[in-house]
C-alpha cells in the first residue's frame, strides 16, 4: 500500500515514512529529541548534561528498522526538557510561569506535583531547571512550534494507518533509567529489561500486548507489565480498543544498550536494534492477522 506522506512542518520532528506501508503500526518516540534551543539553555540553570539525563537516547535508532519493515516512524527532535510531548498540553504548574496564563492550567496531576509538566519544572537529578520564572508566552511558543506539531503528525500518522487497514497500532517507545526499579544491570536474576504499558489493559487488545511480552521473554528479557509505568498521556490518547486504534508503551532498560554516565552507546546496541526490528515484526503480523476488520481482511 502507498503511504501518503504528511504535510511537513516547522517544528524539529523526524518523519520516516515507508516507500510502502505493509503493517497497520506506528512507531513513535517522543523524548529521543537532543536539539536544544540556544535561548532554551541560555536561561537553564543546569547544565547541558543534566538536562541530557531526560533523554530517551538513541531509542529511535533502536526502532530505525520500521520503515523497512514498512511501518512510519515519528521522532521528536526537542528534548524532553523543553517540552514533554507525552503530557496533556497544559499539564503545567502555574508557579513556573511569570506572566497572564493562556487558560487555566491543569495543575493537579502526580506528574505536576513531581515537576514533571509540559514544560518540565526539574531535571532528571531533581534539580529546579530554571533560574527563575519562565515568561508566560513561553506556553503557547513552545505548544505551537513543539508539541501540537507533534501530536498532529502522530494523529495523522495514526488515522492514514486506520484508513489503510481497518485498524492501527501505536508503538509509543521509551527507555528507563536501570535505577527505575531499584534494580542494577549486574543483578540478572532481578532486573527489569522492559515494561510494556497498556494503561492497565485500557489502551491496547490483551492478544497484542500478550504476544509483545511472550515474545521478548522468548529472547530471554525480563519483561513486566504496567509497573512502573503503565503509559502517558500518548497511550492514554491514542489508545481506543474499541474504535480500532490501540496502543502500547514499551519501556526498554537503558543500560542494556547504553552507558548512561557518559550517555553513549554501547556495543550491545547492535543486539537491542535487532531485538526491536524482531519485536515490531512479530507484533505487526499479529497486528495485521487480528485487527484487520471484516471487509478488509476478505479481500
Amino acid at each position: 500500500m502507498d503511504f501518503p506522506a504528511p504535510p511537513t512542518d516547522q517544528a524539529p520532528l523526524d518523519c520516516r515514512l515507508p516507500a510502502h506501508q505493509d503493517l497497520p503500526v506506528v512507531v513513535a518516540s517522543p523524548h529521543s529529541g537532543n536539539f536544544y534551543p540556544a535561548d532554551f539553555l541560555r536561561i537553564a540553570a543546569v547544565p547541558l548534561a543534566a538536562l541530557r539525563r531526560a533523554e530517551d537516547a538513541f531509542v529511535d535508532e533502536l526502532f530505525a528498522a520500521a520503515p523497512a519493515l514498512g511501518i512510519p516512524l515519528l521522532a521528536a527532535r526537542f528534548p524532553r526538557s523543553y517540552v514533554d510531548a507525552n503530557r496533556e498540553p497544559y499539564e503545567l504548574d502555574p508557579g513556573m510561569f511569570e506572566g497572564p496564563l493562556p487558560r487555566p492550567l491543569n495543575h493537579r496531576t502526580t506528574r505536576v506535583a513531581a515537576g514533571l509538566g509540559m514544560i518540565p519544572r526539574v531535571a532528571a537529578s531533581g534539580e529546579a531547571i530554571y533560574r527563575g520564572r519562565v515568561p508566560a508566552d513561553e506556553i503557547e511558543h513552545r505548544l505551537q512550534t513543539c508539541w501540537r506539531p507533534y501530536h498532529t503528525a502522530l494523529s495523522r500518522l495514526v488515522e492514514q494507518t486506520y484508513s489503510l487497514f481497518g485498524a492501527a497500532l501505536l508503538i509509543d517507545a521509551h527507555s528507563m533509567p536501570s535505577s527505575a526499579s531499584g534494580i542494577g544491570i549486574r543483578d540478572r536474576d532481578q532486573r527489569v529489561d522492559i515494561v510494556l504499558g497498556d494503561n492497565h489493559g485500557e489502551a491496547c487488545a490483551p492478544s497484542l500486548v500478550d504476544t509483545a511480552e511472550r515474545w521478548l521473554a522468548g529472547q530471554g528479557l525480563r519483561v513486566l507489565r504496567n509497573q512502573p509505568y503503565a503509559g502517558g498521556f500518548t497511550t492514554q490518547r491514542y489508545g481506543q480498543p474499541g474504535l480500532g486504534r490501540h496502543a502500547l508503551q514499551i519501556e526498554i532498560n537503558r543500560a542494556l544498550y547504553m552507558d548512561e554516565v557518559r550517555h553513549e552507546k554501547l556495543p550491545t546496541a547492535a543486539n537491542m536494534q535487532r531485538l526491536m526490528t524482531g519485536f515490531l515484526e512479530v507484533v505487526g503480523r499479529h497486528a495485521l492477522e487480528t485487527l484487520l476488520s471484516p471487509p478488509l481482511a476478505a479481500e
